[in-house]
């Protein structure tokens, strides 16, 4: 099936993270791309495997929340859902504002998780209905990206690769051929370059791109 979900999965609990990977996996449209025990990990996976969505324990080592500030500064296009049995009321604030599209309890059934996670996926959020969900209206879209001095300085170094080749009007076939890179893989970065720099097309990017760096 085209346009598979590519999901990755960090909770330090072997056997339930298992259980969600079986319960994704046995769906059509998902695809595990990978899976992690700790904070750190998350991170790695998220920014070398660039997924559609990372799952993501608030409690695993290293703190599923501090997973999840850094994968929304490096990895934007990357949502992020929280898999957990805190219901307190600040961690949810806090999991929102690190920049999580999701926030589910972990008793929640097989079904119900695959189609809330489908639904991030498509672009919507989700608060487990009884854990304050005025926390996610006043906070959508609000405080999860400031504004930035200098987004450019936010991007990989492979990411900066790809940006200084729009620059000099390359297409993302060029670009790849150049890197050594799939077409598709500059694709999936350039969206992800998009994001970081809050632009809408790659012209607007090039144009950023010529400003920083006047001499490529």
């Amino acid at each position: 099936m085209a346009n598979k979900i590519r999901t990755v999965l960090a909770d330090d609990h072997p056997l339930f993270r298992e259980g969600v990977a079986r319960t994704l996996m046995a769906e059509p449209d998902f695809d595990i791309v990978g899976e992690g025990t700790n904070a750190d990990e998350a991170v790695q996976l998220a920014s070398d495997l660039l997924p559609d969505v990372i799952i993501l324990d608030i409690s695993m080592p290293g703190s599923g929340l501090e997973a999840a500030r850094r994968v929304a500064s490096v990895c934007p296009v990357v949502k992020i859902i929280m898999l957990t049995v805190s219901e307190h009321d600040d961690d949810v604030a806090a999991a929102l504002q690190a920049g999580a599209r999701g926030y589910i309890l972990k008793g929640i059934g097989g079904k119900e998780l695959v189609d809330i996670v489908r639904s991030v996926y498509r672009g919507e959020s989700y608060v487990s209905p009884d854990l304050a969900a005025r926390l996610l209206t006043e906070m959508k879209g609000g405080g999860r990206r400031g504004i930035r001095r200098d987004p450019l300085s936010e991007l990989t170094a492979r990411e900066e690769q790809i940006l200084k080749g729009v620059s000099r009007g390359l297409s993302n076939k060029e670009i790849g051929r150049e890197l050594n890179l799939q077409e598709k893989t500059v694709k999936h970065y350039m969206t992800n370059i998009l994001q970081k720099l809050q632009v809408r097309n790659r012209v607007e990017a090039a144009l950023m791109a010529k400003d920083h760096f006047p001499e490529n």
